[in-house]
């Protein structure tokens, strides 16, 4: 897209993404019970980006209102992190009062501040006693997330106006059910697939929950729910073969139609279920789960975009150790690559999602509700006075914003923009390897916070609504 100005609506909002065990650190305090990541990094603390485990966050929780007044300074007006289902609840599945008061406490602060609250409810970070008895494979974790939601609506529903179920819910299935790259390191997709279709119902089992405390009075009014996904918008070789669609259909089915046709219609995609029979894939599916399902149906989604995926026939039909192969990957020669993370910049593909949405869900809204750049090594970028010059993190923003801004003009209904991550937080097991920030952490300093040279940049569009 050629440089120029956009204008993007005034009603349009600029936030903040963050998680809770991204940045809330103090993990072992205040009743929270051990998760996932806390159990990765006492088991294998190795495997973490210089060997830095969950323990610590990027210290928000004793920066809380520092970082909150920060954000506000930059002109953002809504922040969205999570609740840790391990906080907030004891392993008897009842309210923790240290972790209700910890989230009252935050939710408080920012309304001080004059930020808006967007609370998720699931960041990948499930409570290792509740794994241990079958995580996402276990009908009853399912059900449990269902009680874990339904008391977070009915804790803070006269706090928080916008509330969402889970982010990017195809990250777990791949990450510790197919590719094996997160604890426990599994590698099976057909229980991959039963992961993915038992946080369907969860979600739907969530929202029902969400329904039921509107219902009796417990949530403000305007009060909206939604699911955050992450989006990549498949592309093949020009000229494709009908094998070469085909690794499209399941592409866009298994990653991206599926939840959309969740949040937007209460079901899943037919044909994406037939062909994974087809492959003896089949989903731990019960007579009652279409009931469920119908109630999967949203206000609105948050769209996840970083990057695009671009595939191809596969030159077998299964992997060595026999895991369904539907797609190779497809190397685009014009690629234009961020060395450090490995993804392609294709801002372009968020307005393909823009038109998609337009065209295939007419009634749905929905913001960005993550996007941005991480780079390795951004403390050789600092200047003499030790400013980070982070020129691409500007270029890489406002290249997406202007197609955004585009697809608003052409009839799309995205309402605002999240950044990931505003301040630079934890990454899993990158832990921060990779900086997203427009304000660094100097973990050499405390986590002291110093603005990096694209602040000014964002505080200007955040408040003027151009992008320039």
């Amino acid at each position: 897209m050629e440089r120029q100005a956009y204008k993007l609506p005034d009603d349009f909002f600029f936030g903040a993404a963050m998680s809770g065990p991204q940045t809330e650190g103090h993990w072992r305090d205040g009743g929270k019970l051990e998760n996932l990541w806390d159990t990765w990094s006492d088991l294998r603390i190795e495997d973490f980006h210089n060997r830095v485990g969950s323990y610590a966050g990027n210290d928000f929780t004793n920066r809380r209102h520092e970082d909150l007044v920060l954000l506000k300074s930059l002109g953002l007006t809504s922040v969205r992190t999570s609740i840790q289902w391990s906080r907030l609840l004891d392993a008897d599945g009842n309210i923790n009062p240290e972790g209700e008061k910890y989230y009252h406490e935050l939710f408080a602060d920012a309304r001080a501040v004059g930020i808006e609250m967007f609370v998720n409810l699931y960041h990948f970070d499930m409570p290792t006693y509740l794994f241990r008895r079958g995580g996402w494979e276990n009908r009853e974790v399912t059900e449990a997330y269902a009680r874990y939601a339904g008391k977070a609506f009915r804790a803070f529903g006269r706090e928080i106006r916008y509330w969402f179920t889970l982010n990017e819910p195809i990250v777990e299935p791949d990450q510790r059910y197919t590719n094996g790259a997160w604890y426990p390191f599994i590698r099976n997709y057909a229980r991959a697939r039963a992961v993915q279709y038992n946080i369907s119902l969860a979600h739907a089992l969530a929202v029902r929950e969400y329904r039921a405390a509107k219902a009796e009075g417990c949530l403000l009014d305007g009060s909206r729910i939604g699911l955050i996904s992450c989006f990549t918008p498949p592309y093949t070789r020009e000229n494709p073969s009908k094998a070469d669609l085909e690794a499209v259909r399941m592409t866009d089915g298994v990653c991206n139609r599926w939840w959309l046709d969740l949040v937007t219609k209460g079901e899943l995609p037919e044909d994406v279920i037939r062909t994974l029979s087809s492959r003896s894939v089949e989903l731990p599916a019960r007579p009652e789960d279409k009931l469920i399902l119908a109630d999967g149906k949203v206000d609105w989604l948050g769209c996840n975009y970083y990057h695009p995926e671009r595939v191809q026939a596969p030159a077998q039909g299964t992997y060595e150790n026999g895991v369904p192969r539907f797609a190779d990957p497809y190397v685009w020669p014009e690629a234009e690559m961020n060395r450090s993370r490995g993804w392609e910049i294709y801002p372009k593909g968020l307005y393909d999602f823009a038109m998609k949405a337009r065209d295939e869900y007419p009634s749905l809204e929905w913001f960005v509700s993550e996007n941005g750049i991480g780079i390795e090594r951004e403390d050789l970028e600092k200047d003499e006075s030790g400013v980070i010059q982070d020129d691409y993190r500007v270029d890489f923003v406002r290249r997406h914003l202007g197609w955004a801004a585009r697809a608003i003009q052409d009839g799309a209904k995205c309402r605002g923009y999240h950044y990931w991550a505003v301040i630079d937080n934890w990454s899993w097991a990158n832990a921060f390897k990779n900086r997203y920030g427009f304000v660094e952490v100097d973990l050499e300093d405390g986590y002291r916070r110093r603005l990096k040279k694209s602040a000014a940049w964002l505080r200007k569009v955040a408040t003027t609504h151009v992008v320039g």
